[in-house]
């Protein structure tokens, strides 16, 4: 199965040691996205995830799939217990980007090397 490296170059570009996505068949594999770089970079993990999630969407887009196609996402977070339980403005952020579709998710407590960043997200969507 071939597979293309992807560097998303106008979305979120990809670091000099690695690739944003990597397209192999109908699976695309995003590599973890962060706020960096936006407006929200020092703002709060809301605005971080609404930023994350709209560049993944987008990235999810350009290769012509929805974000329905996202099947998992794996969050990176400096606080879990900022996304834990999973409520209020948290679900109307998820819902603006998936509707009723929603990838599965993992939460994933780290320590990140910049106090600024909150989450990063990775995915891989499967595209029809």
């Amino acid at each position: 199965m071939e597979k293309r490296r992807i560097a998303f170059e106008d979305i979120y570009p990809s670091g000099p040691h690695y690739s944003r996505g990597v397209r192999a068949g109908n699976m695309l594999f995003i590599s973890g996205c962060t706020a960096n770089g936006s407006p929200a970079q020092d703002g709060s993990p809301m605005e971080q995830l609404r930023v994350v999630l709209d560049r993944i969407t987008r990235m999810v887009r350009a290769e012509g799939g929805k974000p329905a196609d996202i099947c998992k996402l794996t969050m990176f977070v400096a606080d879990p217990h900022k996304w834990h339980p999973f409520e209020g403005e948290q679900i109307e952020i998820y819902h603006e980007f998936f509707g009723d579709d929603y990838p599965v998710n993992t939460l994933v407590g780290v320590s990140f090397p910049m106090a600024c960043i909150h989450i990063e997200i990775d995915a891989i969507a499967v595209l029809d």
